[in-house]
Parts: structure tokens; C-alpha cells; sequence
């Protein structure tokens, strides 16, 4: 089985939305996380999706679900303190949908829209053949990396060898669960994120880069952009369509 968990926990600081979390604004007369969540719903080579919601807007998703109709959502399940802690309790979930199934697992950001039909192919052909696949993007702009105090540059990595980790992240789901419950043996709560977690323990993580437009919806920069894109893609079709 091919399972994407998808994290829909965030409430929106950065967003300055007081009445919703971000994930739940709307573009296009429709929610963020249903257009992230049709892309996995359309994909033919994904069987079933988790979401880890923030437990109070449960109710309000599933009814996005329905009214949009979103069928292979299997399980909706609240998230926990940490992103770490969400991640793991929709893994989890992911478990009990597989069963002894041999599972790819695809960790997605529920505010993560612009990915695309290829992105999502690509991620599982990498982990049949490689274990892994961290989707990343080129870097456009010089990276620096500064000393403890952040007062100086300690040394400017090559961009040809630079890279911003985006997602999906995705991997077998036996390996990632089982990393994700060595953390917590040793008391880890609050890893940043999967790729971190899976290099820690000696994973060799292989690569796949992604759109340069898949960005995570965080600030109102970021829908801006979004909602900029969208319409693009939607004015291009109209001019094909001539």
C-alpha cells in the first residue's frame, strides 16, 4: 500500500488568523487542506490517506471531507504537543490501515498545496528503489552558516551542494515508525522532522527535487503567493484553451 499522512495540526500564529487555522482558510471558494488533499486523493497509486488534525477541528474537517468529497481519507486522528508527537500518532494510524501490508508511507504538510501528480510518483518509485525520499529544492540565493551567537559567518556552503528540504518526505513505513519509537525510547519529543529523525540513526536519505512553487503556507506572504499561482495556472489554461 501506498498511505499519505498528512499533518493538518498548525494553529496559525504566523498567519494572523484569529477565528481558523491556516490549514482551513480558504482560496478559490475552497480550503487549503482539501487542495493539498486532492492531490492524493486523484493519484491513482495512492490507497489511503491519515490526517492528523487538530483535535477540536476534527469535526469541522470531516465535514470538509464529505462536502468535498474526499473519499480515501481512512483515518482523521487528533495530533499531539509536538510535531514529532503528531507525526507518530498518524503513523500510527497508518499502521492500523495497513495492517501487515508492506507500506509506503508519504509525511505530507497539510499546508503544503502546490505539489503535483509527478512529485508524488517520484517520492514512491524512490522508496521501492532507495528506502527513502526527501523531497527537496534547489537553492536560488547564497546560504550562510553563522556561529552560536549569530553575530558571524562561520563558513557559505556551496549552492551546487545546497539544498532546502521541503515535502513529502516518505519512506517505508516499518522503517519511520520504528525511528520514530527508538526517539521517544530515548526520551525525544520534539524532533524538527522526519529526514532529522532518519539521519540520526544512520538512514542514507536519498533526494527528489520538487516544484520551486512547493512552499509551505505559513505567513500571509505565503497565500499571497498561492493564491498568485493559482490564478496563473488558471489564466494559462484559459489561454490554451483558445
Amino acid at each position: 500500500m501506498n498511505i499519505a499522512v498528512i499533518f493538518a495540526g498548525g494553529v496559525g500564529r504566523r498567519m494572523h488568523s484569529s477565528d481558523k487555522p491556516k490549514q482551513f482558510l480558504e482560496i478559490y471558494s475552497k480550503p487549503i487542506i482539501i487542495h493539498t488533499l486532492e492531490h492524493f486523493e486523484y493519484h491513482p497509486m495512492i490507497d489511503g490517506i491519515v490526517v492528523v488534525c487538530k483535535e477540536d477541528w476534527i469535526p469541522y474537517l470531516n465535514e470538509l471531507l464529505y462536502r468535498f468529497r474526499i473519499e480515501k481519507v481512512r483515518k482523521v486522528v487528533p495530533g499531539g504537543e509536538t510535531g514529532q508527537l503528531s507525526i507518530y500518532a498518524g503513523l500510527k494510524a497508518a499502521k492500523e490501515v495497513a495492517g501487515e501490508d508492506n507500506t509506503i508511507v508519504l509525511i505530507h504538510d497539510g499546508v503544503r498545496p502546490l505539489i503535483n501528480e509527478k512529485l508524488i510518483a517520484d517520492n514512491i518509485e524512490s522508496v521501492k528503489k532507495n528506502g527513502s525520499a526527501i523531497t527537496t529544492a534547489l537553492v536560488t540565493e547564497t546560504i550562510l552558516v553563522v556561529d552560536n551567537a549569530g553575530s558571524a559567518i562561520d563558513y557559505v556552503p556551496s549552492r551546487k551542494n545546497s539544498r532546502v528540504a521541503k515535502a513529502p518526505q516518505s519512506f517505508w513505513l516499518k522503517d519511520i515508525l520504528a525511528a520514530h519509537e527508538r526517539a521517544l525510547s530515548e526520551g525525544e519529543t520534539n524532533c524538527i522532522d522526519s529526514c532529522t529523525m532518519m539521519q540520526k540513526y544512520g538512514k542514507k536519505l536519498y533526494l527528489i527535487d520538487g516544484p520551486g512553487e512547493n512552499i509551505k503556507i505559513t505567513t500571509p506572504d505565503d497565500f499571497y503567493t498561492m493564491r498568485a499561482i493559482l490564478e496563473a495556472r488558471e489564466n494559462a489554461q484559459i489561454a490554451e484553451g483558445r
